[in-house]
């Protein structure tokens, strides 16, 4: 086994680093392409999108997800620092288990989602799309806290699908069979320390493995080796946006525009207008953005996030949404074609109080053909469960494929 020591990275020498993961991903990646993610380069497609998705609804697909963006939390105030800063009531979340949550400034307008890891008693992993590090130091005034970004201290790999329980088995972690979903548990392989949490970015069976850099490459090897006969796979960014679509998850500056980033107020989204409602908790105290979201709450919002069936076989990619009477309403956020739920499915945002369960609305397709493009009025309705939401993504322990 050989441990490879990363330097600390410096930004004014290099401004986009390899992952930990880089000389195995280049070994996969047939298409010799690469995309920038955070400060890391990222693979679009190692050799196709759509049989890397296959991959992560058949059998295993892996995604290297070092460059999201890790803040730990840690100290005596912990936990009174994150449930002002979070939507959410964190003490609901225990020791050993991870919590979704959004936060929002002082007008109720969304920042960013993410995931809380409660790692132990006053220490807390903060994971999330975009690098939040200014707004939780400044939010950090008058509590006993420590808050710094790990990003580069910590690599991960997230393993999705319904062979990735039986390999990670094979590869010697069967006492993660317990877990349920959300939690996480500390483990060794061949003695070197590791964090497995049953959590993932597609709707379905996953687990991500959190590792020091230096021993990403030794992880790598032991995961494809313990693979091999159950379909494991690399799977690429673009992969990956498709399974998130189908599971009916939410993607930050594609989905909704961080408030931070909006030159226009109008143009952001508050939790309710994402369908986040439920994360928002009042009965827990003060937190920032709670007066916003209770007039909001009052008064109504402004729009909502819904989920399209649509007929025929097009994306709507960034396509208008027409009520009966022909006015737009909103528009798509994300659109794919489907081959697990065999429909063209999409996320829009629309105007309230369009958008209920069962409503039938058109959406105004455009999509080109050697050339030529065409134009297509395709009927729609709105859904209210996620596309993809098999069985096997709670059942506890895992089938063993």
């Amino acid at each position: 086994m050989r441990t490879v020591r990363f330097d600390k990275r410096d930004h004014y020498r290099n401004a986009v680093f390899p992952s930990p993961f880089h000389s195995r991903q280049s070994q996969h990646n047939q298409t010799r392409e690469w995309s920038r993610w955070s400060d890391y380069q990222s693979v679009p497609a190692y050799w196709c999108a759509d049989m890397e998705y296959f991959a992560g609804r058949n059998t295993c697909g892996v995604f290297d997800i070092t460059p999201m963006v890790k803040h730990r939390v840690s100290g005596p105030d912990a936990l009174p620092y994150l449930n002002r800063l979070m939507t959410r009531d964190v003490a609901k979340i225990k020791p050993g288990r991870v919590g979704y949550s959004v936060w929002c400034n002082e007008a109720g307008r969304v920042l960013d989602d993410g995931t809380i890891f409660h790692l132990a008693d006053g220490s807390y992993r903060i994971c999330s799309q975009e690098r939040q590090i200014d707004w939780f130091l400044a939010s950090a005034e008058g509590f006993d806290v420590q808050v710094r970004e790990e990003t580069h201290d910590v690599a991960g790999l997230a393993v999705q699908g319904p062979t990735s329980y039986a390999v990670l088995r094979s590869m010697g972690l069967e006492s993660i069979g317990t877990l349920t979903p959300f939690g996480l548990a500390d483990v060794e392989l061949d003695g070197i320390p590791m964090m497995v949490s049953r959590t993932g970015f597609t709707g379905d069976l996953g687990y991500e493995l959190w590792i020091d850099p230096g021993h990403a490459e030794f992880l790598w090897d032991r995961l494809f080796a313990a693979g091999e006969l159950h379909g494991i796979r690399a799977m690429g960014s673009q992969a990956l946006d498709l399974l998130r679509i189908e599971a009916g998850f939410i993607l930050a500056g594609v989905d909704f525009l961080p408030a931070w980033e909006a030159v226009r107020t109008d143009h952001t989204r508050s939790p309710f207008e994402l369908g986040l409602g439920w994360l928002v908790h009042f009965d827990k105290g003060l937190f920032t953005g709670r007066r916003a979201l209770q007039e909001e709450r009052e008064n109504g919002s402004r729009c909502r996030l819904v989920k399209l069936d649509i007929e025929g076989n097009k994306p709507a990619k960034d396509a208008y949404v027409f009520d009966s009477g022909g006015k737009v309403i909103g528009t798509v956020t994300s659109a794919m074609w489907s081959p697990s739920a065999k429909a063209s499915i999409a996320l829009a945002s629309l105007e309230m109080p369009h958008g209920e369960a069962g409503a039938k609305l058109e959406v105004e397709i455009y999509y080109q053909r050697e050339l030529k493009w065409h134009r297509v009025m395709a009927g729609a309705r709105v859904v209210d469960k996620p596309f993809w939401d098999p069985p096997r993504r709670r059942q506890t322990p895992p089938a063993d494929f």
